[in-house]
């Protein structure tokens, strides 16, 4: 009996186990090996060296023991063991440490980030991390609402303004109605707000009044933030401050500040919630404008993009409350190190709610609030004006543009990321019912635009580097290497699994199309999808009354349902209409600008239809914003530029396509054919059978090719002579050996030749070409 050497165990070995603590015994290493098996760690039940070839020995065959073991220590394989962790393992940590006789430790809680993503820029970009600021250094000391922004409560006419040189008062009557406003804080340091918050100061001011910092004393002195009213006299302001608490008090959402209490304090009310101290968007706008000598730098789109994605999972849990935010703004989304925070609840208020004041800023607010009150799309449009407003010089916000966008063509941003622009010119279209039904809709195509912003951002040469899986389309299943893609090509509609025939359909599986339309007129429910899949089977069995009259019931049903006019953009293409397909596909592409498929769609179409410079543009976002449309766009792109004259162009477009992919053969083909027809001399050949030398390729088509190339190099060799010092697949550029490796391809072309005439023929060109050889 052997005794364990786990610490303090007081067991020993029995067939190979202690029979107190179950742990394995070491084996111990033959002599002459220079291998010390090293002790089981505390805690591990098995951690001996066995058969690595690192550390250890290796055992023997059918699980007998290696030379120099105890014969008693061999176990069958049938043990009855099942977990892992009675196997052997190698040494590693402490176990290697105690083995090699170390005393290392490891490193904990490094500054390492490899595994550390940053959780803004949705895994595809990297917004700078916003530090949290001491309270105390954003502290007003002198804190005072500017003359600019002093209103009556009552009338809004400008008050407490400057005349002659003498400062406006911050307290008076108002000239206009009579009514008394009110702009000094009515808290001052060392104020114990409901017996519990002691003031700090002022932090700002805003439309419905001022913020206080204070510590709150039952709390371990945490700081808080007090919200009270700019003016005691506005009573829609004081009525708005009483439905913030209300609405607060139910509001629980990571990205939403957090509400403490509603206190009472010299007959005013004030609002105590948790206190964020990062940067807000309009901060940072301000920054970068003071840091550019006064003059407007707005933020990078991703940037933009980014922040705003983070947070729209606020307004999608307000909206699920019955809660509409309705005065989204820069000032109202703070960055607070990597993550951001939706602050600022004074103009929340219910769906339903038709009585309550409604509060908004000019500039961001829908044009249709003022008459018919605030609704889901109305939030949606103060987001897509705030998504502007952070990426361009946005003058005029208020006057010219109030309820319009400035135009493409004096816009860069619009024109060079014209996704981007598609998405914020529907989320802010005039018309509510035109804008994203849901924040969840706006969300899902906003991260697919920020996916194609990251792409352009790289810039040209660069494939997609990841594949994404949308939720409205299956992937492209062809690269079409030679043409452009077909109707039935181009990627499908994925079923709604939300409508009520989807079950059903999913069990229609009638190869026919005639018989599927048939098999389609027995659905329990003419869903839209039921007839979405009767337009599909009329396009294929080539029945137009039949796609007419399934999507007119679509569309008469719901005139925005963007998917009938997708498949009328097939039933234009598979009936010879590149151009009536591109304004539909156009259309589609409008109503999902984050979506792939509608813009390889309509990429199609204008290549098909004399729009080369769209569907390069179009073809160029495909490839470089996902991997599924990366080859079949390269394709599609070299054929434009190849159109073009745009041989480096061309070329640049094939070197896209990757070597995973099962068209990777012939974009190496084409490659080579457009090099050896480049007229660009020998180099330009030599490099075009360079490009097939590590691909498979089709005898045939790789003879072709170098009989391609050799017949052009000898040519140039008759131009302009010989150049030996240059090679072609190893072959000098001179007369006779250009001769010899041009019969050899001839010979081994007919070797392959499908008949006896193909054959003669290419030997014949075979003896036309060969040197003659002096007898």
């Amino acid at each position: 009996m052997t005794a364990c050497t786990e610490p303090g165990c007081t067991g020993t070995y029995e067939d190979g186990y202690c029979d107190v603590c179950g742990s394995p015994q070491a084996p111990t290493a033959p002599a002459g090996t220079g291998v010390t098996a090293a002790p089981v760690a505390a805690g591990a039940s098995a951690t001996s060296l066995l058969g690595t070839g690192i550390a250890g020995t290796a055992t023997s065959p059918r699980g007998g023991a290696a030379a120099g073991e105890d014969p008693d220590a061999e176990r069958s394989t049938r043990t009855g063991r099942t977990s892992s962790s009675r196997l052997a393992t190698a040494a590693l940590g402490s176990a290697r440490t105690a083995a090699t006789g170390s005393r290392a430790t490891r490193r904990l809680g490094t500054g390492s980030t490899r595994l550390r993503g940053a959780r803004l820029g949705a895994g595809l970009t990297t917004v700078p991390s916003a530090p949290v600021r001491d309270p105390l250094q954003v502290v007003m000391a002198d804190p005072q609402v500017p003359e600019r922004k002093r209103f009556c409560p009552s009338c809004g006419a400008p008050v407490g303004r400057e005349r002659d040189g003498v400062p406006g008062r911050t307290k008076g009557f108002c000239p206009q109605c009579g009514s008394g406003f009110d702009f000094d804080p009515r808290l001052v340091p060392g104020d114990l707000v409901g017996g519990q918050y002691e003031v700090v100061g002022c932090l700002a001011h805003g439309g419905l009044g001022w913020i206080y910092l204070a510590r709150d004393q039952n709390v371990s002195g945490r700081w808080v933030v007090l919200k009270g009213l700019l003016n005691a006299g506005d009573a829609d302001a004081y009525a708005a401050a009483i439905a913030e608490r209300q609405f607060l008090a139910e509001v629980e959402h990571p990205l939403i500040v957090e509400i403490y209490n509603f206190v009472m304090h010299d007959g005013a009310g004030y609002t105590v919630m948790e206190y964020v101290g990062g940067t807000s968007l309009k901060e940072m706008l301000t920054a970068r404008r003071e840091a550019n000598a006064g003059v407007n730098d707005p933020l990078p789109v991703a940037h933009a993009v980014a922040l705003v994605l983070e947070v729209l999972p606020a307004f999608a849990y307000l909206h699920d409350v019955g809660l509409l935010y309705c005065d989204f703004k820069p000032d109202n989304v703070i960055q607070q190190g990597d993550a951001v925070k939706l602050i600022d609840m004074g103009g929340v208020r219910r769906v339903d709610d038709l009585d309550s004041a409604i509060f908004g800023t000019i500039g961001y607010q829908a044009p249709e609030v003022g008459e018919v009150g605030p609704s889901v799309a109305s939030d949606v449009y103060t987001i897509g004006r705030t998504l502007v407003s952070l990426v361009i010089d946005f003058r005029g916000n208020t006057t010219t543009y109030a309820a319009s966008l400035p135009a493409v063509a004096d816009t860069p941003v619009f024109a060079t990321y014209d996704s981007f622009y598609r998405l914020v010119a529907k989320a802010c279209a005039p018309d509510p019912s035109d804008r994203f039904a849901t924040v969840d809709e706006l969300r899902t195509q906003l991260l697919g635009v920020l996916r194609e912003v990251v792409a352009a951002d790289r810039g040209p040469g660069h494939p997609a580097l990841h594949s994404a899986a949308s939720v409205l389309f299956d992937a492209p299943t062809t690269d079409g290497p030679h043409a452009p893609l077909r109707w039935d090509e181009l990627p499908t509609l994925k079923v709604d699994a939300s409508d009520p025939a989807a079950s059903w359909l999913a069990g229609v599986s009638v190869a026919d199309p005639h018989q599927r339309i048939e098999a389609l007129g027995e659905a329990p429910e003419e869903s839209v999808e039921v007839r979405l899949a009767r337009a599909r089977a009329g396009i294929e069995a080539g029945e137009p009354e039949v796609v007419r009259a399934a999507l007119a019931q679509v569309l008469d049903a719901d005139p925005w349902e963007w998917r009938a006019v997708w498949l009328d953009g097939l039933a234009q293409l598979a009936a010879g209409d590149p151009v009536a397909a591109r304004a539909s596909f156009n259309a589609v592409y409008g109503q999902v600008p984050g979506e792939l498929a509608p813009k390889l769609a309509l990429a199609v179409a204008c290549e098909l239809s004399d729009e080369p410079e769209i569907a390069e543009q179009l073809y160029v976002i495909c490839a470089r914003s996902d991997a599924n449309y990366t080859a079949v766009s390269a394709f599609g792109l070299a054929r434009v530029r190849r159109a073009a004259g745009d041989l480096d162009g061309a070329l640049a477009a094939l070197d896209l396509v990757t070597a995973t992919r099962s068209s990777f053969a012939e974009a190496r083909v084409q490659r080579a054919q457009l090099l050896t027809t480049s007229d660009r001399g020998v180099p330009a050949l030599a490099e075009a059978l360079a490009g097939l030398e590590r691909v498979t390729v089709e005898p045939q088509q790789r003879v072709d090719l170098r009989i391609e190339v050799f017949t052009a190099a000898l040519a140039e060799v008759e131009r302009s002579g010989a150049k030996p010092t240059l090679r072609i697949a190893d072959v000098p550029v001179d007369d006779a050996t250009l001769r010899d490796a041009l019969e050899a391809a001839y010979r081994e072309s007919a070797a392959l030749a499908p008949s006896r005439d193909a054959r003669i023929a290419l030997v014949d060109r075979a003896n036309a070409v060969r040197r003659w050889t002096a007898w």
